[in-house]
């Protein structure tokens, strides 16, 4: 299968985070689109500390000097690397969906 649009790259707040949801390895899945520039990646909306989503609401997140923070416990992730720098699962990294960008649009691998 080849990769599925998932949103223009100017949709995304540059240097912050967007929730979307599309379906990856055949299920639905709520993601998370990290940008700093022209730089996006692409992460399940999941914290690898206890499995919960990262926002306070849906689509809505704390982003802190080049982070975004996940609501439940506080663990912070680098944009747009999604690796974690503080909180209970600093070390680890969020769990990424392959993308790429072709005339300002995020695609992505639906395999997951």
């Amino acid at each position: 299968m080849s990769h599925v649009f998932l949103s223009v790259i100017d949709a995304l707040p540059d240097g912050g985070a967007a929730g979307l949801d599309a379906e990856v390895g055949g299920e639905p899945s709520p993601l998370l689109a990290l940008r700093r520039g022209n730089e996006v990646r692409v992460f399940h909306n999941v914290c690898p500390h206890a499995g919960r989503r990262l926002e306070v609401a849906p689509g809505r997140f704390i982003v802190d000097a080049d982070t975004v923070v996940c609501a439940a416990h506080g663990a912070c992730f680098t944009i747009p690397a999604g690796d974690c720098i503080a909180g209970p699962c600093r070390g680890q990294s969020l769990r990424e969906v392959p993308c790429e960008l072709r005339d300002g649009e995020v695609w992505i691998d639906p395999r997951g």
